[in-house]
């Protein structure tokens, strides 16, 4: 139940326009200011997960490893995706407590 909630709110999020996916517009999001949580799926290789988090330390934007590639992709209607920024804080915030 609890993984349902957090793939429909990474939907809402999606439908609301405050989400970016794929590693080059994370990448972007993160490094302009825009995320305010990067989500990577749990099966991204081990470089992916590794520049994601040093950017995010870096940048000091909170980050999780959740789901799979699929799941994550499937959550906003798209392929299968590696990772992605929630660009609105409100949803940002709701997600980790979910997540927590």
């Amino acid at each position: 139940m609890k993984q349902d909630n957090i793939l429909s709110m990474i939907g809402l999020a999606k439908r609301s326009r405050n989400i970016v996916s794929g590693e080059f517009s994370t990448e972007k999001a993160i490094k302009t200011g825009n995320a305010y949580l990067v989500i990577v799926a749990e099966d991204a290789s081990d470089n992916t997960k590794k520049l994601f988090t040093n950017k995010c330390t870096f940048y000091k934007v909170p980050i999780c490893f959740y789901g799979n590639k699929e799941t994550l992709g499937n959550a906003i209607g798209l392929q299968m995706r590696t990772s992605v920024a929630i660009t609105d804080e409100g949803f940002a915030k709701a997600i980790l407590n979910k997540l927590n």
